[in-house]
């Protein structure tokens, strides 16, 4: 076994030197663009889930070349199941799906700050982004609230509209618009599987969809 410690601006050029092996890489971010990057150059580039490594790491060494032992011994198993490579085109669409997770959860999070901030001064609603614009309604013709309160809920609820206003064309984009989901639904296929537009691709395994809470 080769133990030898690279810097990443080393590794290309050290494994274009090498002659054609199997180089086996922990499935994380980087490493679909490493492994593409490993083929590319005529080896054959693995992938392991961290989960199904952890067990070959020996006990109280968590360092890289504990890791590197680790991957080694995991690939050399028999039973490791492997994560495909994916290509650009892939990981293009798994950016669509994190980038839009993102902006939802920012979107919650500033529906919840406005209730919050509302509910101090005895202001609610029901759920939703019709309900949410009804309270800010409120909460601007409440002149006994703090002028610096209405500010910063009204704020919060310009940013969260400017992300609405966003979000359905990040839900286009993806895929998600309601139009698409009836399309989807009425447009099956013979064999029963759902229809997908050819520019539209679903959430690659592991990326939930998520929907906005008003």
């Amino acid at each position: 076994m080769l133990r030898r410690k690279l810097q990443r601006s080393e590794v290309v050029s050290y494994f274009e030197k090498l002659p054609p092996c199997t180089v086996v890489l922990e499935a994380c971010g980087a490493a679909h663009f490493w492994a593409r990057t490993l083929i590319g150059l005529g080896h054959d580039a693995k992938l392991i889930a961290p989960e199904a490594v952890r067990p070959f790491v020996k006990k109280h060494k968590k360092n890289d070349p504990a890791d590197a032992e680790g991957l080694v011994t995991a690939g050399n198993h028999k039973g490791t199941k492997f994560v495909p490579v994916k290509d650009t085109e892939q990981r293009g669409i798994l950016s669509i799906h994190t980038a839009r997770a993102l902006l939802v959860k920012q979107q919650t999070m500033l529906s919840n700050s406005v209730r919050g901030l509302a509910a101090e001064f005895g202001h609610t609603a029901a759920k939703g982004t019709e309900k949410l614009a009804e309270l800010v309604s409120e909460i601007e013709a409440d002149e006994l609230m703090p002028a610096r309160t209405r500010q910063a809920i009204v704020g919060l609820y310009d940013q969260f509209r400017a992300l609405d206003e966003g979000h359905y064309g990040w839900r286009r984009l993806a895929g998600k618009s309601p139009r698409e989901r009836r399309r989807r639904q009425a447009l099956r296929r013979p064999d029963g599987a759902p229809w997908v537009p050819p520019h539209v691709e679903p959430a690659p395994d592991g990326v939930r969809s998520m929907q906005p809470r008003g």
